[in-house]
């Protein structure tokens, strides 16, 4: 019985096979995978996006306006920013 516990112990205390270290590699991988799933949705989003564009299902000329403020030379642009405490 001694014998038992002294290789429980053994078990537990040890650095390689620790609970803590146990339950923070768990911590590990559950913040991994969430991760994981995030830069996935962002893959399939962009790759959506770019097979759209491809495609002309997305009109080229929205986005450049609407995303990166693009403009014809003739046009001018108002950005309309709300006013700060409303």
């Amino acid at each position: 019985m001694l014998l038992f516990i002294l290789c429980l112990g053994i078990l537990l205390l040890n650095d390689d096979a620790s609970l803590k270290q146990s339950m923070q590699f768990e911590q590990d991988i559950v913040r991994l995978k969430r991760e994981i799933k995030e830069s996935n949705d962002s893959a399939r989003y962009y790759r959506e996006r770019r097979l759209a564009i491809e495609r002309g299902d997305d009109d080229l000329e929205f986005i450049a306006r609407e995303q990166y403020h693009m403009k014809r030379p003739t046009e001018d642009v108002f950005l309309l920013v709300p006013a700060a405490g409303k």
